[in-house]
């Protein structure tokens, strides 16, 4: 991806896949597509939640930081997951990754203060896989040792778990289902190739 002016030449870490992921796609009831959500801004938020600094901050995200494991909160187009007591991921789509780079981390900034707590941007950490369709459960079943199960998991969960050996933080989205995993970069290759081998299954009929 080329961008002008001052912005660097970016390639996300999984565009040497995109293709496979695409001829991998299944429609109808056993359905499930994989795609790759690039350039994500995400920023890393630690602060005690009890005091007045989080108060702060959560004037300016403009919405509560979740209090409890698994918990996220929307804020327009951003979202914020629950990492930690301590802890969040602040997390933008690519269309405001100027907006948050430019005033959205430096108001989270100037809500810290010289408090105790950090705003860290950690956009380039990770990328974004999207795992969406009536099989997409079943496909993360294959390796996520989590009970996705509807009872136990649902829109708006977010947690750290693993997928196959790779460790991700997986985020229900909707109950289509799709789900949005977050995994390092440098363990997004071998991820989608896992992904894509276990939605293989699913373009065969289902065994009665």
């Amino acid at each position: 991806m080329a961008e002008t002016g001052t912005e660097t030449l970016r390639r996300s870490p999984l565009a040497h896949l995109e293709e496979r992921m695409r001829e991998a796609a299944l429609t109808g009831a056993r359905g499930v597509t994989l795609t790759e959500l690039p350039f994500l801004t995400m920023v890393n938020l630690r602060v005690d939640p009890s005091s007045e600094t989080a108060r702060r901050i959560e004037t300016a995200l403009g919405a509560p930081l979740p209090r409890r494991f698994g918990d996220t909160a929307a804020s327009g187009p951003r979202t914020i997951l629950w990492l930690g007591p301590d802890e969040w991921l602040v997390l933008s789509p690519p269309e405001e990754a100027a907006a948050m780079r430019e005033s959205g981390a430096v108001a989270l900034r100037d809500a810290l203060g010289s408090d105790p707590g950090s705003v860290v941007d950690v956009s380039a950490n990770r990328t974004t896989l999207e795992l969406s369709g009536p099989c997409a459960r079943q496909v993360l079943e294959k390796g996520c040792p989590l009970d996705l199960h509807p009872r136990a998991f649902g829109p708006g969960r977010a947690t750290s778990t693993t997928v196959g050996p790779v460790g991700v933080l997986l985020w229900q989205v909707d109950d289509a289902p799709t789900y949005r995993l977050l995994p390092r970069s440098s363990f997004a290759d071998y991820l989608a190739r896992w992904l894509v081998d276990a939605m293989s299954e699913f373009s065969r009929p289902e065994v009665p």
